[in-house]
């Protein structure tokens, strides 16, 4: 196996200092058993940790060898799991608009109301959006849990997140300027412009913010408002290198270098941190054989390909493991060997 990097990356800091921990990669280069592996550390370090996956072809049960599902469920003593449905949270926020709607629609417009919620159930998009309402709900309960680790494909549903502040604003400014009391939403609507500190604004909008609107209007603006405030508080968490850290984990291999290179450099050009990456399934030194001679070799390459392109990235090698992780004995000890 390789020297060890010389800007190692320090995990235990991570997990002891860090609110947010969001591990990404490309598929099937180990990035969920790292996740989980990780939470599983934390939790026996003294934290109470919450491990989310949010990806729809869930692979936590089958790293911990048991049933998880949409619910928080005790998975070792201080680790709580949670696999997020897309679709039951596609209906579930489905179900709150229309309640919402229903109490400002004529009895005629509802058929019409209805149709149009069975045509967002299917438009593109809707699975993701309804994903990213439970993360940020998530990141604002996060008082629950010292920490909390999400096995995510980062880079797509992160870059979405942090413009969703700017996306609602614009959507709640459309949606309300056909309202008669425009210039009153406007000036609402100019409380949450980009940049402001939405943490000094009220807990409850409608009381001061939505004040001197009719009952239709403050029904519209509200809750869109609050959930814009949420986008920002996502936001702002996630580029607070004191708060929130992102993981990559690829193998020495060419594609899933060129997708780790092409992630970091969208999350730093977004403002978020990335802490480091950790290159899993490295061929041990005791590897013999021609075969393994020739993938050592070809490894050798990439693993000085990664060092061009992440150099200025903190590292940590993990060998290649004679056998599949499962369970929380085996991933007890992969957290060992990250923890070095």
């Amino acid at each position: 196996m390789p020297e060890a990097n010389p800007t190692e990356l320090n995990i235990t800091a991570l997990l002891d200092s860090r609110r947010l921990l969001m591990v990404g990669g490309k598929g099937g280069v180990g990035k969920t058993t790292t996740a989980s592996a990780l939470a599983l550390a934390a939790a026996g370090r003294g934290r109470r940790v919450l491990l989310v996956s949010t990806d729809p072809a869930h692979s936590l049960a089958d790293a911990f060898g048991r049933p998880i599902g949409d619910r928080e469920t005790a998975l070792a003593e201080n680790l709580f799991g949670l696999e997020i449905d897309p679709d039951r949270e596609v209906d579930a926020h489905l179900e709150t608009v229309r309640a919402r709607m229903a109490r400002f629609a004529a009895a005629d417009q509802r058929p019409e109301l209805e149709r149009q919620l069975r045509l967002s159930r299917q438009s593109p998009g809707a699975q993701e959006a309804a994903l990213l309402e439970r993360l940020t709900t998530l990141m604002d309960e996060d008082q629950r849990y010292d920490l909390i680790v999400f096995d995510t494909a980062p880079t797509g549903h992160t870059l979405r997140l942090l413009s969703l502040p700017e996306v609602m604003a614009a959507w709640t400014e459309g949606l309300l300027r056909q309202n008669r009391r425009s210039e009153q939403l406007g000036k609402v609507l100019g409380h949450l412009s980009p940049g402001r500190d939405v943490e000094s604004l009220t807990a409850e909008p409608e009381e001061r913010e939505l004040e001197g609107l009719d009952e239709r209007a403050r029904g519209l603006a509200a809750p869109l408002l609050e959930r814009q405030r949420r986008f920002h508080r996502a936001r702002r968490r996630l580029q607070d290198p004191a708060h929130s850290a992102f993981l990559f984990v690829l193998t020495p291999e060419k594609l899933p270098i060129l997708e780790t290179e092409r992630a970091v450099h969208s999350l730093t050009d977004a403002g978020i941190p990335v802490a480091g990456a950790i290159v899993n399934r490295v061929l041990p030194d005791d590897a013999e054989g021609a075969f393994f001679r020739a993938r050592r070799e070809r490894e050798q390459r990439h693993l000085a390909d990664i060092e061009t392109r992440l150099g200025a990235l903190p590292r940590h090698h993990l060998p290649l493991l004679a056998d599949d992780i499962e369970g929380v004995a085996a991933l007890e000890a992969f957290a060992a060997r990250l923890l070095g």
